[in-house]
């Protein structure tokens, strides 16, 4: 079964659900997308949701490019705009199975557990040598690859974490069965 290309324009939780199973490269590092959170500027959790500022800019920027952020002054994470340019709506990537570049991945993160390399965005962003220089930069090309998941996908979905408005928005998806999430969904 072929590959459907990811659909940038779409609304962020359709985005998010569509990058579930797709594999996400940076400079050769990286591994399949297991867990997503969607974000949308009328979301009162979301970044844009008070327009644009120069931290948030690339979420009002052309969809398929990247949307870095500084978490808590310390963990870069990364996200994926889509809807169309001047929207303000994102994808965060919560979770990778890793496959690529493990040697890497390690060193970065300075641990052997192939299970938690990648569980949870801030393990994410320091494995795949995430920082501020890729924000805005287009995903689908280098550093970046993004291949679209191939086959169907069991995506399973539930409330967003970590956050204190919106809570029970059920925006957070994941591959179904996947050790590598950062949480178990309840």
């Amino acid at each position: 079964m072929g590959s459907t290309p990811i659909d940038f324009l779409a609304a962020s939780a359709s985005v998010a659900r569509q990058l579930i199973g797709a594999t996400l490269l940076v400079d050769g590092v990286g591994g399949i997308i297991v867990e997503t959170e969607a974000y949308d500027r009328e979301d009162p959790a979301s970044h844009s949701f008070a327009g644009p500022t120069p931290r948030n800019a690339a979420m009002f920027g052309p969809p398929a490019h990247a949307y870095v952020y500084r978490s808590y002054g310390i963990h870069w994470c990364l996200n994926i705009v889509c809807r169309e340019e001047g929207h303000g709506a994102g994808v965060l990537i919560r979770a990778i199975e890793p496959l690529a570049g493990l040697d890497s991945m390690r060193e970065r993160r300075g641990l052997d557990e192939l299970h938690l390399l990648c569980a949870g965005p801030g393990r994410v962003g320091q494995a795949l040598g995430i920082t501020h220089a890729h924000n805005g930069l287009k995903m689908d090309t280098p550093p970046f690859e993004l291949l679209p998941a191939s086959g169907r996908q069991r995506v399973i979905s539930g409330p967003r974490i970590g956050i204190s408005k919106a809570v029970d928005q059920p925006w957070r998806f994941g591959l179904e069965g996947s050790r590598f999430l950062s949480r178990p969904f309840r």
